[in-house]
């Protein structure tokens, strides 16, 4: 193109007495090409490249690429994406900040600048997820969780001290504050940034992207984000644009209303069941449709913050009148308001009635269909409508158990001196909590004013249920108490706990003793139901096989009940003080009564809990650390330690070697997810990760979690593969991380087998089946995989941010060819791997793949590399992505 389009594409526009320039869609839709059928998703995407037009890693082509998009609804082109900011949480925030700190060791000790390893883009870290249910049911559970996570954390907070003082635009939210995503919802996003650009006021779209999957909740504010791994967040910070094909958009239209009853859980749980159905892995997914217009914001929240759960990249709503009435409620500034309602409709960015853009493809859901749904027993997007609950239970046991149906298993319990029967299917942990619904309160004043029927009837928790209460923001507990509606839900043992994550990343705390021992003596399949958005298998609690997805009010129905045999459609949930059967629908509030709650509501509430959001507590305020460039590690430290990632690195890039001789490490199922391959929660005492700890004087009291220990590679790697309900099919009818070591056919821990392989120079390679990699946007499934000698990784189809993850760390993803897998292969995990041509790969050739049996025949199998884009083969070739980063750095 013969002139700037960049320069000529400028222009101005006024908000609230004030100007600002932007780069204009219009414009561009005049010199490349109509553009009003675009889905707004991919608008912010033509805005973001039209912005930073370098002519090297954006170029006009790219643009006219996404305008071209609208002819087949497909385009097969790399770009570079730049978003505004990035976003943190303290689990993958604090092994960033160690990346960050190494980053500069090997910039310093390579002869470069250790000031260029600091954030160019603005960045914020909540602490969200390290606070434990350890105190429940009393009016002090909040206090004491709070001293004893203080007391847990107090080095990685430190650490994060140093961060704050260390890097330029660093900015943390310190712990007992709120979940980073509701956060981010209520305070951090603005849907139109703006900042001062060569003297002028420049406006354009808020975009992020975050190390927390979840991110994607803001798309809810007309905000496009979505998670990535910790190590394309760094990179992304230092000024790294994010590599992505254009995608594919799948347009889902609402039409109707929710029926009297019915919640935005239920909705969300019947979306995600819909679009997983689909098929979105990759793919944008854009709302649209007349329902929308009488969505509240919160509902949209729910429902883009369900992405990962239905695979997509991002559920993006557009803005609109809502989105302007939400941004008011939270204390956003009219200043900013006005800025986004001009803004967003002279960009065409604006939800107008009747709008139907092209899309890839698309489905619909009329919402007045939606019936009162959990999803369980282990998977987000296995909906289950209320009624057939105990059904889906009972065959989960029969499935997975190997019991029989209708024999009676029960353990007796002893609960501040009173003895009870604990019953196949308890319900031993019922927990409000989670970004997903905590946010939205419809939901939450819906739980509140069902306590409050259940108090006024005489009904109580069951005493085996753990309850809490864990909201994201201190918002949720004003209201609440604004309502009146706290009291009922403590007199139910919904005391809150913290404001964090807690049970839904795994931090449900220990459960009562008796109920531990019955579970275990017993072999009790229990349940616990919890208002979060994962239920994989051992992330809640490691004694309990069932979880189940339900929306606040449920919960609070299912710790009336305590049993998921119960069918709560038609059995009581107790006796009232006559003796007279409740029912759920004796207790369930209206929409009139939930409307008139959240009516009480008001800004007044945000601007005094967000006023002092940086600030912290005292004792966060009296961390002290001394303000250094480089960060000293402690050589005896088991939480910080210096990560080994760059300590061999080179200014140059060495040769990628070929692989031969590959041994395999886990041959794994379908649905595999970060969960099974780094888990987050506890760590058992005979565990690799724990035998480490004690032999550091560590005592088990004191292991915190994995995600807690997310600092320390020797603990990560270590609990690699470790998820206590892994299935290494290597080894029939063991759960685990376990496999066998293939010269000596010994069975041994993962990362045991691992170092002798690593002993013995033998690579190693991991089979899989589909889905692999998916839930959380979790690095340390990638670093863990790195660190264990694993060069490759074939799966039948891989989920997108653990795929990138591999990538980033050098691991290579290869996808079988259709038809082929590991049943098909025949494989049994004593065959050799060899792969030639590893230095001259392409993005998303064919690769063949040498598979040598133990009886000496062969088998020639034609993968295919999802390396995806050049720029993910640079980062590949470089060893992964922070290497790039350092040695552009250095150049």
């Amino acid at each position: 193109m013969s002139f700037d389009l960049k320069k000529v594409c400028v222009s101005t526009l006024s908000a609230a007495s004030k100007q600002y320039d932007y780069y204009s869609l219009p414009l561009v839709a005049k010199h490349l090409g109509d553009i009003s059928r675009l889905p707004k998703s991919l608008k912010v995407l033509l805005e973001n490249l039209l912005r930073n037009i370098d002519g090297n890693s954006v170029v006009v082509d790219d643009l006219k690429a996404i305008v071209d998009w609208q002819n087949t609804g497909h385009a097969d082109r790399e770009i570079a994406y730049r978003p505004a900011r990035v976003l943190m949480q303290d689990f993958t925030g604090v092994p960033a900040v160690v990346d960050l700190a190494a980053m500069r060791e090997a910039v310093q000790r390579l002869g470069g600048n250790v000031e260029q390893v600091n954030p160019l883009s603005p960045v914020d870290l909540v602490i969200d997820h390290s606070v434990m249910v350890d105190k429940f049911g009393t009016e002090k559970a909040f206090e004491q969780n709070v001293q004893l996570e203080m007391e847990r954390n107090y080095e990685r907070y430190l650490f994060l001290r140093w961060g704050q003082k260390a890097f330029n635009r660093f900015r943390v939210v310190p712990p007992g504050t709120g979940i980073c995503h509701q956060v981010n919802l209520e305070y951090l996003g603005k849907t139109v940034w703006h900042e001062m650009h060569n003297g002028r006021e420049l406006a354009y779209p808020d975009t992020l992207v975050g190390t927390d999957s979840h991110t994607t909740m803001i798309n809810g504010l007309g905000v496009l984000g979505w998670g990535v791994g910790g190590i394309e967040a760094e990179a992304a910070m230092l000024g790294q644009p994010v590599s992505m094909l254009i995608p594919d958009v799948v347009g889902f239209k609402l039409t109707g209303k929710l029926r009297e009853g019915i919640t935005a859980t239920d909705l969300v749980l019947t979306v995600t069941q819909m679009l997983r159905a689909h098929g979105v892995v990759g793919k944008f997914v854009e709302f649209y449709g007349d329902g929308l217009a009488d969505l509240p914001l919160a509902d949209r929240a729910t429902i883009a913050n369900m992405s990962p759960e239905y695979g997509a990249t991002c559920g993006f709503f557009p803005a609109d009148g809502i989105t302007l009435s939400y941004m008011r409620l939270t204390g956003r500034t009219e200043q900013q308001i006005e800025l986004v309602e001009a803004y967003c409709k002279i960009q065409g960015l604006w939800r107008n009635p009747g709008d139907e853009p092209v899309f890839t493809s698309s489905l619909e859901l009329d919402m007045s269909t939606v019936e009162a749904s959990l999803a369980g027993p282990k998977r987000p997007q296995d909906r289950v409508a209320l009624a057939r609950v105990p059904q889906v239970f009972q065959s989960s046991v029969d499935l997975e158990m190997n019991k029989s149906q209708g024999k009676a298993i029960s353990a007796p319990v002893n609960l501040d001196n009173q003895k009870y029967e604990l019953e196949e299917g308890a319900v031993v942990i019922a927990a409000i909590t989670s970004c997903t619904n905590t946010s939205n309160p419809s939901v939450l004043m819906a739980a509140g004013l069902l306590a409050k029927k259940a108090v006024e009837k005489g009904l109580k928790r069951q005493p085996w249920v753990k309850t809490s209460l864990a909201p994201g923001s201190k918002v949720v507990t004003d209201y609440l108490e604004l309502a009146g509606l706290m009291p009922y839900l403590e007199e139910l043992g919904f005391n809150l706990v913290g404001y964090g994550c807690t049970t839904c990343i795994g931090n449900s705390g220990p459960l009562p003793e008796s109920i531990e021992t019955a579970i275990k003596q017993a072999d009790l399949t229990v349940g616990a139901v919890l208002s979060g958005n994962r239920n994989f298998e051992g992330r809640i609690h490691p004694l309990i096989k069932t979880n189940w997805l339900a929306s606040p009010p449920l919960v609070v129905a299912y710790a009336l009940s305590g049993n998921m045999k119960k069918d709560l459609t038609k059995d009581p949930l107790g006796q009232d003080q006559q003796g007279n059967d409740v029912y759920l629908k004796d207790i369930w509030p209206d929409s009139k009564e939930i409307a008139k709650a959240v009516e009480q509501i008001k800004a007044d509430m945000f601007h005094k809990e967000y006023a002092e959001v940086f600030d912290g507590d005292e004792t966060w305020q009296s961390l002290d650390v001394a303000s250094s460039a480089t960060y000293h590690f402690q050589l005896d430290s088991t939480y910080i330690r210096h990560p080994p990632f760059f300590s061999e690195m080179t200014a140059e890039p060495e040769a990628i070697t070929d692989i031969h001789g590959a041994n395999i490490l886990a041959i794994l199922g379908d649905s595999v997810t970060t969960d099974h391959i780094s888990p987050a929660g506890n760590i058992k005492a005979d565990s690799p990760a724990g035998r480490y700890l004690q032999e550091h004087g560590v005592e088990p009291k004191d292991f915190n979690s994995y995600g807690s220990r997310r600092g320390n590679h020797e603990v990560m790697m270590r609990g690699t593969f470790a998820n206590i309900r892994i299935r290494n099919e290597m080894i029939a009818g063991v759960e685990g991380g376990y496999t066998r070591h293939i010269p000596s056919q010994t069975q041994l821990a993962i990362y045991d087998a691992a170092m002798r392989y690593q002993e013995e120079k033998t690579p190693l390679a991991i089979i899989a089946g589909k889905e692999y990699g998916s839930g959380s946007s979790r690095d340390w499934a990638a670093k863990g995989t790195r660190l264990l000698g694993v060069r490759v990784v074939i799966a039948e189809s891989f989920e997108r941010i653990h795929r990138s993850n591999l990538i980033g760390m050098g691991v290579l993803p290869l996808e079988f060819p259709q038809g082929v897998n590991r049943k098909t292969l025949n494989l049994q995990g004593d065959e050799t791997i060899d792969i030639e041509g590893m230095n001259n790969l392409k993005p998303g050739q064919i690769v063949p793949v040498k598979m040598t049996y133990s009886d000496g025949h062969q088998e020639i199998i034609n993968a295919q590399c999802r390396i995806d884009t050049k720029t993910e083969l640079d980062y590949f070739h470089h060893g992964g992505i922070l290497h790039y980063v350092i040695r552009h750095m250095l150049k």
